[in-house]
């Protein structure tokens, strides 16, 4: 996928999103190019506060700027006093807590003349794990009539917190990539799934597929880890030593099967994600090519509503996962049976 076709398929969303009243109240967007990024921002701030819409919704919500007026001109100069944008210091290169709190003062006061205020954050992965920590709130809690987009080159230096509080949308270029397990089972569930609304025999069967993907992972891991562990090089040591090691060992193949499991939930996510897409656009799907014809089926039979809603079930499937020790098969069971399929 180019640089324009992602960014066309993103600015598509957010239009059907403004067309049906449903926009979000914090949005991650994602891509290759800082300036690919801040022009999607700055077109959703002139949508917004657009003064004569070149285009308008049954509703008569303008659903496109344009650019010429002054509200449209001030958004693209940065001077509108209900746009705020946040960036990385020049020397330190990091978004300050300080930052962030003018960010959130900025959000509780009343716009000055526009329905929204509009809070920019660039270079997102670069907030200072204290100031990521103070944003969280704001973020599951917004202010009345605040828009929050965070842009992100390189969304994995995200606190996992942030991601999960907001509606992400890819202006990157490239297709997701998946290893051969992932996608292995992804062909396998798509296609199981695609064959009529799936029973649920069929959504037990899909639990147990991943179950047993997931199970193999954790047996190559701890194969692996136990090959190159100093207790297979130094078999003599002490006790003490070797409860060390073990102890080392557990920890490793723990953090390890963590992060695989990780990969499996966000190549589901980014399937379930172009489902939803597909509900709200036409054209093929933007994930693994293969799931293309499974994908068009089951999301034909889907209301873009129930496609989001699997999107947030999902989020909160890969949430429990990472923040409790709930029981595995127990949250993913959960998670599979709320998904409307």
């Amino acid at each position: 996928m180019s640089d324009a076709s992602a960014a066309s398929t993103a600015h598509e969303l957010l239009r059907r999103s403004l067309e049906r009243g449903r926009l979000g109240h914090a949005y991650l967007f994602v891509g290759d190019s800082a300036e690919v990024l801040e022009d999607a921002a700055q077109q959703l701030a002139q949508t917004l506060f657009c003064q004569q819409p070149l285009a308008r919704s049954a509703s008569g919500i303008g659903t496109q700027a344009c650019g010429q007026c002054s509200a449209c001109r001030r958004v693209a100069h940065q001077s509108h006093p209900d746009v705020t944008w946040i960036r990385p210091g020049k020397k330190s290169r990091v978004i300050s807590v300080a930052q962030i709190r003018d960010l959130i003062h900025m959000a509780q006061v009343r716009p000055t003349e526009a329905a929204y205020k509009i809070g920019i954050v660039t270079g997102a992965e670069r907030m200072r794990t204290e100031a990521a920590n103070a944003f969280l709130k704001t973020l599951e809690e917004p202010p009345p009539d605040s828009i929050f987009v965070l842009l992100t080159t390189d969304a994995e230096r995200l606190l996992e917190t942030i991601l999960s509080r907001c509606l992400r949308l890819n202006f990157a270029s490239g297709l997701i990539r998946v290893d051969d397990a992932v996608s292995a089972w992804l062909t396998e569930a798509a296609a199981s799934l695609s064959e009529g609304t799936p029973s649920l025999l069929q959504r037990y069967l899909l639990l147990q597929s991943l179950l047993t993907a997931l199970a193999s992972a954790r047996e190559r891991i701890e194969e692996n880890l136990t090959a190159i562990s100093p207790l297979k090089r130094f078999p003599d040591a002490e006790s003490e030593q070797r409860e060390r090691w073990e102890d080392e060992l557990d920890a490793a193949v723990e953090a390890e099967y963590r992060r695989r499991r990780g990969e499996f939930l966000a190549g589901f996510h980014a399937w379930l994600r172009d489902l939803w897409m597909l509900t709200l656009t036409t054209g093929g799907a933007t994930f693994l090519p293969n799931l293309a014809e499974s994908s068009a089926r089951i999301s034909s039979r889907l209301a873009s509503q129930e496609a989001r809603r699997n999107l947030e079930h999902w989020e909160q499937t890969q949430r429990l996962l990472l923040t409790t020790n709930a029981q595995e098969a127990l949250v993913l069971e959960v998670g599979l049976l709320r998904l409307s399929l």
